[in-house]
């Protein structure tokens, strides 16, 4: 069981170590001026798949797009957290059940709540 964890701990070691390093090395060379820092409005420029932009790159999008994905996100979530539960499902019995459904409930009331304001369409 601590190998387990040793592992994972190992895990979050190399994730937090190597963007820290990434930082630091990029830090250190600009203090010894090794890496250039020479700002102009070509590189200060707006640049996207290959085209020029046309325009203010501060163009606002319409927030149903953001609320989509966010409702998205939602869902999936509970696909990911009923799927442990569907594994376990002899270990956990009733209790893990009544657990699970509930969460569904709740759930079902977020999808009806947001059926309702019609979040769900594209108009």
């Amino acid at each position: 069981m601590l190998s387990d964890y040793g592992q994972v701990g190992l895990l979050l070691a190399v994730a937090i170590a190597f963007p820290l390093a990434a930082i630091l090395t990029s830090w250190l060379l600009s203090r010894v001026r090794i890496r250039v820092d020479k700002p102009n409005p070509v590189k200060e420029d707006t640049y996207e798949c290959g085209v020029t932009t046309e325009g203010s790159a501060w163009v606002q999008f319409n927030f149903r797009y953001y609320f989509y994905a966010l409702l998205f996100v939602i869902f999936d979530v509970e696909a990911v957290f009923l799927y442990p539960w569907a594994v376990a499902f002899r270990k956990v019995a009733i209790y893990g059940f009544v657990e699970a459904v509930i969460f569904v409930i709740i759930l079902t009331i977020g999808l009806i709540y947001a059926w309702r304001k019609k979040a769900l369409e594209w108009l």
